[in-house]
Order: C-alpha cells, then structure tokens, then sequence
C-alpha cells in the first residue's frame, strides 16, 4: 500500500469508512478517515448450529462459504455422533473475517464457541422470535427446505455424517424444533449446511 492510497474498511460491526493512507511502513499503516457511515443492520438473520466434520478442511470451507452467502450467526455443535470433539476456533475467525471482507459485509456473522447439543437445545428452548428446524434423516413428515425463504429468523441444526441421535432428534422437537427436509439426497454435512444457507437467500 502505498501513501495517498483510498481504501474503504469496516469494525464488522455495521460502521463503514473511506480511508487515505497517510503514513506507510513495513509494520503499520496510518490511515486518514474521509467518509464514514454506519449501515443498517440485515432485516434477516439465520443461526445454523452444526457439528464440525471430522476433516478441519470442509469445516472451514463451510465457514468461508456461509459468511460470504451472508449467514448471520455459526454455532458448532457437538453431538452424540460427532467424530470431532473440539475445535480451534481462532483461524476459524481469520477465515470468517477475511470471507466477510472480501464479500463486503459489514456486519461479520457470529462465530460461537463449540457447545454440546443438549446445552444448546437447553439455550434454545421454545424460540420465540425466530423459525426453528433440525435437519434429519429419519423417515418422517417434515418441512419443506423452501420454507425458509419466508421466514424472518431462521435457526437450522445440522448433524453429523452419521446423523444425529434418535433422542437428539426427540429431545429437539420436545424443545420446539420443527423436522426438515433437506432433499432426496444424502448430503456432507458442510454441503447440508450451505444448501440451507441458499434455501434461505433465496
């Protein structure tokens, strides 16, 4: 970057400004602030709360994708059938950062701390404000995925490869989470999350 440079940069937190690099060295620049702006908030938010896939890789490609499509918040999820236990969350950040960015969002999505599925059922119990579903793959009556395009507020549970477990899956629709289909196929489970993240966009 060179002195006299404009670049337009953002908090992640809606504010937005036109800066003039002023003073430029290896190790810092400084910026001169021309324009600033605080942009208005998304009208629409969607919560997906998924497990992270045993190979870190697809885990964050799911991260980057989501946050460039505009998801709104990510919660990892550790379930009964989850071959990851625990994650490293802050390159995780960096990515979603960097995707935002790059995306020009200037409100950066939440990226929650890794949480077991009871605790966050617990946490999410009757959701009022927003339309709850868990994704599932046992045979029954559910929700279609074209649903979510209608909804203002969406929160989506995505399981594991193996699926979720059977009393997951009770313990969930006790709580208030509605079945939903996400199509004939059987998906990855990062490929499951960003098909919701579309569904939703559309």
């Amino acid at each position: 970057m060179s002195e006299g440079k404009q670049i337009e940069i953002t908090d992640g937190k809606g504010t937005r400004a036109l800066c003039e690099a002023v003073q430029v060295s290896k190790r810092q620049v400084m910026l001169n602030i021309l324009e600033k702006e605080i942009m208005a908030i998304p009208t629409r938010k969607l919560h997906i709360g998924i497990a992270p896939t045993k190979n870190i890789d697809r885990f964050e490609w799911f991260v980057e994708k989501a946050t460039e499509m505009g998801i709104s918040e990510i919660t990892p999820i550790i379930c009964r059938h989850s071959e990851r236990k625990a994650l490293k969350l802050e390159r995780i950040q960096k990515l979603l950062v960097a995707a935002a960015r790059q995306s020009q969002h200037f409100h950066f999505p939440i990226l929650n701390t890794d949480c077991t599925f009871d605790k966050f059922i617990i946490q999410n119990t009757h959701v009022s404000e927003k339309s709850a579903f868990i994704a599932h793959c046992v045979e029954t009556e559910k929700h279609e995925l074209k649903q979510l395009s209608t909804t203002q507020n969406a929160l989506v549970l995505i399981g594991p490869e193996g699926d979720f477990a059977p009393e997951e899956i009770e313990n969930a629709i006790k709580a208030g989470f509605l079945p939903l289909s996400l199509g004939a196929s059987r998906l990855r489970t990062e490929t499951a999350g960003l098909k919701t993240v579309a569904a939703f966009n559309l």
